[in-house]
């Protein structure tokens, strides 16, 4: 029985754990953790889009952050190291937060998911797919489920290829379930292959608008909110044809 406890003591711990850097190095963009013994104590990689804002002025940031979590979760002699992600846009947790992040800030939510799934799509995904659930637009909850391109569902394959994220946004209405599915071309099996290629103009053209690059994930939102505003859905064109 001890032994079964001290593996929910793990797991709780790794919980808060996460939950911790989640919101600590937001502006970093938070990805993931991978939390690994050794004989010498305990290696902790940091996956993030923004290294410099985690490791900080002359390293000051990563010698907080291991002080803290050797003496908030006990974490034995804790050796951290970070890894840039240099595709954000084909990573679901990190997508999921600036989905997150955009609804929070009082974005539609139906704007909001079609500017992260074309933004998903014009890295070079295979396939997207975006639910969002809760109380959307009433008192009764729904669903909405948004999707582009190629995602294998089920099987060895799916859980290959397929990367999956998932966030919660609180309103005053109560919680917003966000789970967004990437398909990675590099991990896609034959089977699976497209057959319109996405094409090289496109994603030079996505390029040449972002001449603006974000220091940290709030600008980030900031400028991405801005570019929502500018589009158009099917619901605007319908209201001004009216």
């Amino acid at each position: 029985m001890s032994s079964l406890k001290n593996v929910i003591k793990d797991n709780y711990n790794m919980m808060l754990l996460k939950d911790y850097l989640k919101e600590s190095i937001k502006e970093a963009g938070f990805s993931h953790v991978e939390i690994s013994k050794t004989p010498t104590g305990t290696r902790v990689v940091l996956h993030v889009t923004r290294p410099g804002i985690v490791i900080g002025r002359k390293g000051a940031g990563i010698r907080d952050l291991t002080e803290k979590l050797a003496k908030d979760f006990g974490l034995k002699n804790p050796q951290v190291a970070v890894n840039e992600i240099s595709e954000p846009e084909l990573t679901a947790n990190v997508m999921c937060n600036r989905l997150a992040s955009l609804i929070e800030r009082g974005t539609a939510f139906r704007r909001a998911t079609m500017w992260t799934l074309q933004q998903i799509m014009s890295a070079g995904a295979l396939g997207v797919q975006i639910t969002v659930s809760g109380k959307l637009r009433g008192d009764r909850s729904a669903f909405e489920k948004h999707s582009a391109g190629i995602l294998p569902r089920a099987g060895n394959r799916a859980s290959f290829a397929v990367d999956e994220g998932i966030a919660h946004v609180p309103t005053p209405m109560g919680y917003i379930g966000i789970r967004i599915r990437i398909a990675r071309k590099e991990r896609y099996i034959q089977d699976f292959e497209l057959k319109e290629k996405l094409k090289k103009e496109q994603k030079t053209t996505t390029k040449k608008q972002e001449d603006v690059e974000a220091r940290t994930e709030s600008e980030q939102i900031e400028l991405d909110a801005e570019k929502i505003e500018k589009i158009d859905l099917m619901e605007d064109v319908e209201e001004k044809l009216k």
